[in-house]
């Protein structure tokens, strides 16, 4: 009998593509460095049992919330409640990247979509946007209760 996952389904339903994870293995170490099959699929596995741990804790945060849809501050805290804090702030930064990212693909390139005010950002205004941004949701998100990597950031809302 196969064995089965916290929703009863065999762990064959849950995976994640093995040619993108084999690429991005392969990205994250030096060229002359090679792999073998079994590490690469230990290494997914373990992905996917990540993936599960994360999911089942921030639906845990988000019923103490009394919340029906999971939110991506329910995955911060469960990340935080894990004892993964120290990769809350990168986390945070690339959900961030990724909503600009889909908000530039929605514009599509400046052609008046849903998010597009007419006006477009230079990089630099974007950046500091996005600095603003980081910091605001740093003070909503943990009250300080995470040391932050860039404190001038934060001292910026005290003013």
């Amino acid at each position: 009998m196969e064995p089965m996952d916290i929703v009863g389904k065999s762990k064959e339903d849950a995976s994640l593509p093995k040619a993108t994870m084999t690429k991005i293995i392969k990205e994250m170490l030096p060229p002359d460095v090679r792999v073998a099959r079994d590490a690469q699929d230990l290494l997914i596995e373990c992905c996917v049992e990540f993936i599960n741990l994360v999911s089942s804790e921030s639906n845990e945060v988000c019923n103490r919330e009394d919340k029906r849809t999971i939110a991506p501050e329910h995955v911060l805290k469960a990340l935080q409640v894990l004892g993964f804090g120290e990769y809350i702030e990168e986390v945070y930064a690339a959900y961030e990247q990724h909503k600009l990212e889909t908000m530039d693909s929605l514009r599509g390139g400046g052609g008046g979509g849903k998010w597009n005010n007419g006006a477009e950002m230079t990089e630099e205004e974007a950046l500091a946007e996005q600095q603003r941004m980081f910091a605001e949701a740093r003070a909503r998100m943990n009250g300080g209760a995470i040391a932050s990597k860039q404190p001038d950031a934060d001292q910026s809302l005290d003013s």
